[in-house]
């Protein structure tokens, strides 16, 4: 029987398979849907100081290639989840591991979002969602300054003992040496990738078809975007990997594992099927099998580059 057990950032995750952020919420909206103690983690919904409402409505608009999202990091804040999410999921998860998803406005934001939500005992890493806008420089997202990357993460840094993932943006020019600006800083893992950018225009009405606008993309059109990120962050750095974007099946799963990734976030599939993150893992476990791997974490990262 094949071992899928991984290490990543000092943690063992049961198998590699987690739900990307944002899939499962904080994990009650899955409760009698999805055993969320078969996979490897939960990644939850980000996490702010403050609640946030949210964008207007629609949010959502599925397309040929995947789908457009402008949820606008919609969540109740940090106190909140403190004091009903995360006693939530201690109560309902044994196996599976807890990574908090992080956002905030001005690069203090995320370390007092982390500090408040240290001693939680059932939170096994942060992720730290750099992708978004900082305020204070006019709206460019902290992944696309290094200063402002550096002081983000130093400063969660000075916050936690545990992990931390960095989740970076596809559009970045070098992701590589921003996965790098993270590792110096004090990045644990680097999650690749966030949504791209885009629009998707109802023809009919000439308008969007979301409220903001224009949104994120996801699905399985951004697979090749996040397998070539993760290769290119794993030949950067030495630092763990999550590798998320377009995952449909055990098959996209192991791409990211092959180009370097130790853990597989889930997302717009597990929207459309909540149970394909448990199909997932049992259809990890039968292609090691077949195909002679005794423990899936001795194949990570080993593309073979031409030359």
């Amino acid at each position: 029987m094949s071992d899928l057990r991984v290490t990543a950032a000092g943690i063992q995750f049961q198998n590699p398979i987690v739900l990307a952020s944002g899939t499962a919420a904080f994990g009650r909206a899955l409760a009698g849907v999805v055993n969320l103690d078969a996979l490897g983690g939960i990644v939850t919904k980000a996490v702010s100081i403050e609640p946030r409402s949210g964008n207007a409505a629609p949010r959502v608009a599925e397309f040929e290639g995947g789908m457009l999202n402008a949820v606008g990091l919609a969540n109740p804040g940090v106190d909140a989840v403190r004091r009903d999410d995360l006693p939530w999921l201690a109560a309902h998860i044994e196996r599976a591991r807890v990574i908090v998803n992080v956002v905030g406005s001005r690069t203090e934001d995320f370390a007092e979002v982390v500090r408040r939500l240290d001693d939680s005992a059932i939170v096994s890493a942060f992720e730290l969602n750099v992708s978004c806008p900082n305020v204070r420089a006019g709206g460019i997202e902290f992944c696309a300054d290094s200063a402002s990357l550096t002081a983000v993460v130093s400063g969660a840094r000075a916050a936690t003992r545990r992990p931390l993932f960095v989740k970076l943006s596809p559009v970045l020019p070098n992701i590589g040496d921003v996965a790098a600006t993270a590792a110096g800083a004090g990045a644990d893992g680097i999650t690749v990738v966030n949504t791209l950018p885009g629009l998707v225009v109802d023809i009919g009405t000439r308008r969007p078809r979301i409220g903001f606008g224009s949104g994120g993309i996801s699905g399985p059109g951004l697979l090749p975007v996040g397998v070539l990120a993760t290769h290119r962050v794993r030949s950067a750095v030495s630092l763990p990997i999550i590798g998320v974007g377009g995952v449909t099946s055990a098959e996209d799963a192991l791409q990211y594992i092959i180009a370097g990734a130790s853990l597989v976030a889930v997302g717009t599939a597990s929207l459309r099927d909540p149970r394909t993150a448990e199909r997932m893992v049992r259809d990890l476990a039968r292609w090691c099998d077949a195909n002679g791997v005794g423990a899936i974490q001795d194949i990570v990262g080993t593309l073979e580059w031409p030359t």
